[in-house]
């Protein structure tokens, strides 16, 4: 085993090495694939900026108190479209942590100095193995085989990496949104397991009788998934992406998108909040009084907008257009 300070790996797959018991402890091998309702609730729950094809350079306030550090730390994200303004940055960097919060519920960047042409540049890393003892992060990487076309694949032995706190930036889901997830997901998982279950209901046919008469109610069992469904969605306000329901009214619709867009834009200004705080942090490496201050400007949705809109809708002094335009505001 190698004990040494390094920057992190940014990613590794131990497919062709035995993990051991400690290394599972540490390391998922194979994280559980969500099943459907999970898999789309997540997609959904992502969704901070609907609209992907609008390029706005006023969704953000950033505040500093040096310009250059700002752009140095920004300027240099690597994010998955590789944006160049400042507001598609921070964009792109909001939507990759809160798509690795729903995931792991953790996220981690790194700063990698570039002395040779005085840049930053900050990228991410994974959270498997990565963990956090008296403030200082280590990140365990088991023996691992890389692989090269030019020689014989090499086996790495076992690697406990301590990380230079000042250069990880780390973000955690909000505790009250953590809870709500986990208990829907819980419900999301047997619903997903059962998804197709009714097939089991089916009468065979056999010989003697190629049309069996079958009593089962297809339409129970469809009804009571979607009551489930919507019991287990109640303090996310997830609709499970079904819009042609006549049981529901337009009233129920309205109420269930703003809890769901009011849970979204919670967790982005906690993000935006956490990035402030980190970036902040991480900037007083290079300028000790460094401080930046990262928020929503009133070209996105806010949440005392959709609280006031609630209880509009609650005294039925605002109209269902008006809800749905707002919500889908960007």
């Amino acid at each position: 085993m190698k004990i040494f300070r390094s920057e992190p790996l940014r990613r590794h797959h131990f497919h062709d090495v035995h993990l051991g018991l400690i290394d599972r402890l540490l390391i998922k091998r194979e994280r559980e694939k969500p099943g459907f309702n999970r898999r789309m609730f997540d997609e959904d729950f992502a969704n901070f900026f609907w609209s992907m094809n609008r390029r706005s350079d006023n969704l953000f306030d950033v505040v500093s108190n040096d310009e250059g550090l700002t752009q140095k730390l920004l300027g240099n994200i690597k994010t998955r479209y590789s944006p160049h303004s400042v507001d598609e940055t921070i964009r792109e960097l909001v939507e990759e942590i809160v798509q690795s919060l729903i995931w792991s519920g953790r996220a981690y960047f790194f700063l990698h100095d570039d002395t040779e042409q005085e840049k930053i540049h900050v990228a991410s890393f994974s959270s498997d193995g990565v963990v956090r003892l008296f403030g200082t992060h280590i990140q365990w990487v088991p023996k691992r085989q890389e692989r090269h076309w030019d020689r014989d694949d090499e086996e790495i032995p076992r690697e406990i990496r301590i990380l230079d706190a000042a250069k990880v930036m780390r973000f955690d889901m909000p505790t009250p949104i953590k809870r709500i997830l986990s208990a829907q997901n819980r419900t999301l998982a047997v619903l997903d397991k059962h998804q197709f279950g009714e097939a089991n209901f089916h009468s065979q046919a056999t010989h003697e009788n190629p049309n069996p008469t079958n009593h089962f109610d297809f339409r129970v069992w469809r009804d009571t998934q979607e009551r489930a469904l919507y019991r287990a969605t109640r303090r996310t306000g997830w609709n499970g992406r079904k819009y042609d329901s006549t049981k529901r009214s337009d009233f129920f619709d309205c109420h269930r998108l703003i809890r769901f867009r009011r849970n979204q834009l919670l967790l982005r200004d906690d993000i935006l909040n956490q990035l402030s705080g980190e970036l902040s942090r991480v900037g007083k490496g290079y300028k000790a009084e460094f401080s930046v201050k990262i928020s929503g400007t009133d070209e996105l949705p806010n949440v005392s907008h959709l609280n006031e809109l609630e209880m509009r809708l609650v005294s039925e002094k605002v109209g269902f257009n008006e809800i749905i335009d707002y919500c889908y505001k960007r």
